[in-house]
């Protein structure tokens, strides 16, 4: 099993990454992301990584611990209202995590963000990256205009782009 993970990560490449996720639909995310922040006090940061580095791979690290590391990098945590989630995706293990700061995770029922994440990674089975990448944006916004709608004051605390790792 090891060995088969890191085979896919040392054939998964950039190239992976823009095959799935084109010019036209990484600009398609961001413009999502930011009509999205205008309906709530949240910020939504995306990441895309083609591959984890071989020895972190033979060290077991899983998708989720490596989209800790990129919350905390990405700073997804420093907003006013403690509302940011990241949505990582790991693409040489398939995976999709959600990642959601303590001020808008305490709010949300349990379950939420797995949910959200499993039906992005149905449409991304059947290769509808772009359409499953803008469902998921779309409820991660549901819930957080849900529990934090926009008010008076709603600034664009976090960047809108997409990272690419």
């Amino acid at each position: 099993m090891l060995f088969k993970r890191l085979a896919r990560h040392l054939l998964t490449s950039r190239a992976t990454v823009n095959r799935y996720f084109p010019p036209s639909c990484i600009a398609a995310l961001k413009g999502a992301i930011s009509a999205s922040e205008t309906t709530h006090r949240g910020e939504i940061r995306f990441a895309i990584e083609a591959a984890l580095p071989p020895l972190r791979v033979l060290r077991g690290v899983s998708a989720r611990e490596r989209a800790l590391e990129v919350f905390s990098d990405l700073r997804v945590w420093d907003t006013d209202d403690n509302s940011g989630v990241l949505v990582y995706v790991l693409l040489a293990d398939r995976a999709i995590e959600i990642v959601a700061d303590r001020g808008i995770n305490l709010r949300t029922a349990n379950g939420t963000w797995l949910r959200i994440a499993q039906t992005m990674q149905e449409a991304f089975s059947h290769g509808r990256y772009e359409a499953g990448a803008l469902a998921g944006i779309g409820a991660i916004s549901q819930e957080l205009a849900r529990h934090l709608p926009a008010s008076d004051r709603n600034p664009n605390e976090l960047d809108d782009d997409i990272t690419l790792l």
